[in-house]
């Protein structure tokens, strides 16, 4: 399974971007889906998380009431919503995917994508 995420770049404090994970030929509505990114003190911080049918997600405390994660159906990709985004959020954000969403909650996902970067500054 490969993953290519999209969509990061460079915003202003208080701005928004909205990254996508996709995994080309083949239809991610099977796998849950998570976006981690770099943390101090581990190797990657769990940002958001969607179940393989949608139908539910988790984001982390840091991050909630301002970024969303969603499935695009007629694009077949997995978007992060990022909105009122802050210096401290700016981070290379990758995205994983796997059959059983507590593998991704849990950072043990075998298969990640590259990595898209967002860096948020004035």
């Amino acid at each position: 399974l490969q993953l290519v995420e999209s969509g990061g770049g460079l915003v202003q404090p208080g701005g928004f971007l909205r990254p996508s994970c996709a995994a080309p030929g083949l239809p991610l509505v099977y796998f849950a889906i998570g976006w981690s990114r770099p943390a101090s003190g581990k190797e990657r911080e769990g940002v958001s998380c969607i179940s393989s049918g949608g139908g539910s997600t988790k984001h982390a405390d840091s991050v909630k009431g301002r970024f969303t994660i969603t499935r695009d159906s007629a694009k077949k990709t997995v978007c992060l919503q990022m909105n009122s985004l802050k210096p401290k959020d700016t981070a290379i954000y990758y995205c994983a995917a796997d059959i059983d969403s507590t593998v991704v909650t849990a950072n043990e996902s075998d298969y990640w994508g590259q990595g898209t970067q967002v860096t948020v500054s004035s």
